[in-house]
């Protein structure tokens, strides 16, 4: 049998703008876009009733917000990723929905491969944050580190700095020496202990404690 499709809501308020993703998506193998919204509050609404694997959320949107929606989506049962779409990249509402749980974001006009590739990534789990942006963004709007490493060992920070940096399990795996069953315990160790949900929150959980530019130990 073919793998369930990817399922999607998708959530802008122009209908322009959603017709042309939605129809882009319908002719695109394994992704179903099963729901659209033109404001937050009624992404939230149908978030609530459908089962999702990726709400892509426009950052600004009437009545809700992209930030306060992602923050009520992220906390649902069985809550779908979020992908945020945004007209500028430094833009403060982005770093603030990242921080709210989102998974990645994309500019609006990416070409349409690179938004298809993106559902794809945080759907499978894993961060859209292309590391120098993101540094960028929270160099902009995140003036000191604000968030302790209270109880995460010097190991785990290691592996947390090699995130921060953008490195996937393998290339973790690689420059500290780790099996992968170990890179992935210190990973849960580190989402349990920072009480992030996924990578892409441990990603800005390891600006916030100043960890870009960390150097792990030999």
């Amino acid at each position: 049998m073919p793998p369930e499709p990817i399922r999607v809501l998708l959530a802008d308020d122009e209908p322009e703008y959603r017709a042309t993703v939605r129809t882009l998506l319908e002719v695109t193998a394994g992704i179903e876009v099963v729901a659209e919204a033109g404001t937050g509050r009624a992404a939230c609404d149908l978030a609530a009733r459908h089962r999702l694997d990726v709400a892509v959320l426009d950052v600004r949107m009437p009545d809700l917000d992209g930030i306060a929606a992602t923050r009520r989506i992220t906390v649902l049962p069985e809550a779908p990723r979020v992908l945020v779409l945004t007209t500028f990249d430094l833009d403060a509402a982005v770093y603030e929905t990242l921080r709210a749980g989102a998974s990645g974001f994309l500019l609006k006009d990416v070409p349409p491969p690179r938004l298809v590739d993106g559902i794809r990534t945080v759907a499978a789990g894993e961060a859209l944050l292309a590391p120098a942006v993101t540094r960028r963004l929270i160099a902009d709007f995140l003036r000191a580190p604000t968030r302790s490493l209270d109880g995460v060992t010097a190991r785990e920070r290691e592996v947390l700095t090699l995130i921060t940096r953008g490195l996937s399990n393998a290339e973790i795996e690689e420059a500290l020496h780790l099996s992968r069953h170990t890179v992935k315990t210190h990973i849960g160790h580190l989402r349990a202990k920072l009480s992030t949900r996924d990578r892409a929150q441990l990603v800005i959980a390891g600006y916030e404690a100043g960890l870009a530019d960390d150097r792990p130990a030999p």
